[in-house]
Parts: structure tokens; C-alpha cells; sequence
């Protein structure tokens, strides 16, 4: 929406903008875990740390001009649903930030050692990682249908991840010496499958932005998921 205030227009655009670095932001963060993980280069997991710092900065600026929106321009009606559910959305990315981060620390521990059931690791990094950038493309396009797509692939991170479990049980019995290294990649897949549940957070509110409707708590024509959000 166009305002006549050119002022109060730059402003809820620059919100916007920073919304977007830190999306990008966390995005490289998670591929650079991918990265880590699939080469076993451990310097590449070391820099995900440097990049938390940043955004944890721009979740304390974001909140600051959300709440200065909020206060100084009393916005109402889409204005309204877009700073409200920016607001809420970069909570879920500073907690992908963080989830990341801790990918990237159990990587650092397994010392470039062997990584079992890397493959499963890499299709949910792939996916997860895809319906962060998917949701923060909807967040600035107003795309409510690519919101519906994130949504619909959070089960497949699910089934991914609960496919994993039984590998990695059967592993730990037939290789007792690598119990620890098994106990580090369930760790990063759990963060996985929570970095998916943070991704539907963001869809979700995509949603709320666009058109108003709050699917937190159930959302029709699509099964309710499961899990730590």
C-alpha cells in the first residue's frame, strides 16, 4: 500500500529491508552448516558463530523500530498486520539463528570424524533451509501462496526426521565406538526439525500479514503438525 506520508512509507520499508538481511542472514548460516556437513570442513562451522552475533543485533534493531512504528504512527488495518507480524517473525529467525549455531557446534565436536546418517542430515538440512528462504520470500512479496507451500513441507522435514531415529539406533548397536558421534547428528537433525517448525511459524504469519487469518492454532485442509515450536 501507497501512503501519502513518504515518510512513514520509508519507514515501514525499511522495516521491511532489515527484516530481509536477517533472513539472509540466517539463511547463510544454515548453508554454511550444510556446507560443514558435507565436507567435513570444520572452519566452515566455526564462522556460523560470527554470523549469531549479527543477528542477535538485528533482532534487538528490528524490535526497536517495530515498536517505534507502533507508538509514533498508530498504524491500523494491513499496516497494522504487517508491523505486528514482523514483530513476531523475528523472534522464530533469531531462534533459527541460534539452532543453526548449535548445528554448526556439534559438527565442530565430531572433529571431522564420520558423520553416520549424513545423507538423511543433508535432505533435511535441504529442506528446512528452503522453507526458511521460501517464507521470508513470501514475508516480502505478500505471497501468500508460497506461505501455503512452506506449510505443506514442514511434514516432510517430520517423516524425515522420524525415518532418521530408527538408522541411527541401529548404528549405535552395530558401532559402539562411534555412540558419541551418533549422539551428535540426532542432536542437529532435532534442531533441524525445529528450524522446519520455526520456517511454518513464519509462513504462518505470512498468512496473518496478507489477509488476517491466524492459523497458529490449526489450519484447514492441512493436518496439524507436531513438536517443539
Amino acid at each position: 500500500m501507497l501512503h501519502t506520508d513518504k515518510h512513514y512509507e520509508a519507514e515501514l520499508g525499511a522495516l521491511g529491508s532489515e527484516m530481509s538481511r536477517m533472513g539472509e542472514l540466517v539463511k547463510r548460516m544454515l548453508d554454511q552448516g550444510r556446507r560443514a556437513l558435507a565436507t567435513g570442513q570444520v572452519a566452515e562451522a566455526k564462522a556460523v558463530a560470527d554470523l549469531d552475533y549479527e543477528v542477535d543485533s538485528l533482532e534487538l534493531k528490528i524490535d526497536e523500530m517495530a515498536l517505534r512504528l507502533l507508538a509514533r504512527r498508530q498504524p491500523v488495518a494491513s499496516d497494522l498486520r504487517f508491523i505486528t507480524a514482523t514483530f513476531k517473525m523475528v523472534t522464530d529467525l533469531e531462534r533459527i539463528g541460534d539452532l543453526a549455531s548449535h548445528f554448526a557446534e556439534r559438527l565442530i565436536e565430531l572433529e571431522g570424524g564420520p558423520i553416520p546418517c549424513a545423507d538423511s542430515l543433508l535432505v533435511m538440512s535441504d529442506h528446512a533451509s528452503a522453507m526458511v528462504t521460501d517464507a521470508m520470500q513470501a514475508y516480502a512479496e505478500r505471497d501468500e501462496a508460497r506461505a501455503q507451500a512452506v506449510l505443506e513441507l514442514d511434514n516432510t522435514v517430520d517423516e524425515a526426521y522420524a525415518q532418521l531415529f530408527p538408522r541411527l539406533v541401529s548404528f549405535m548397536l552395530s558401532e559402539p565406538a562411534h555412540f558419541a558421534a551418533a549422539q551428535r547428528v540426532q542432536s542437529i537433525a532435532k534442531y533441524l526439525e525445529r528450524v522446519a517448525d520455526h520456517a511454518t511459524n513464519l509462513a504462518e504469519m505470512v498468512t496473518f500479514m496478507v489477509n488476517g487469518r491466524d492459523l497458529r492454532h490449526g489450519r484447514i485442509g492441512i493436518p496439524q503438525r507436531s513438536g517443539t515450536t
